[in-house]
């Protein structure tokens, strides 16, 4: 909320800090994660890859250093899991993936 105590909509931005979201396709489709560089890692290229996972809770971003290509991955998980089994259900072999993020919520030993 604001300093009124309105709801504030969408993502913080900074001068900082590239942002990296999703568009949403339709009213419903508003992603829950959010990438945030530094921009002082600017010169690694990154680029959002929503054409290798198209999720709406799953963002993969792609950087180059030393001639190779890394991943990083930010997932929600809603109580039904949905963002895990769409992983599950998806046959992507992303090689260099070096982090995923975000509080699963998942209580199973797998």
């Amino acid at each position: 909320m604001n300093c009124e105590g309105e709801s504030l909509v969408g993502v913080v931005n900074h001068l900082n800090w590239l942002t990296f979201i999703k568009n949403p396709e339709s009213i419903n489709d508003f992603s829950r994660v959010t990438i945030y560089i530094n921009i002082r890692l600017s010169s690694l290229h990154f680029s959002l890859c929503g054409d290798i996972i198209n999720f709406k809770d799953i963002l993969l971003i792609s950087f180059f250093n030393n001639n190779n290509n890394f991943w990083l991955m930010n997932i929600y998980s809603d109580s039904s899991h949905s963002a895990l089994k769409y992983l599950k259900d998806t046959e992507v072999n992303i090689c260099n993936l070096l982090i995923m993020t975000k509080d699963f919520n998942i209580h199973n030993s797998l």
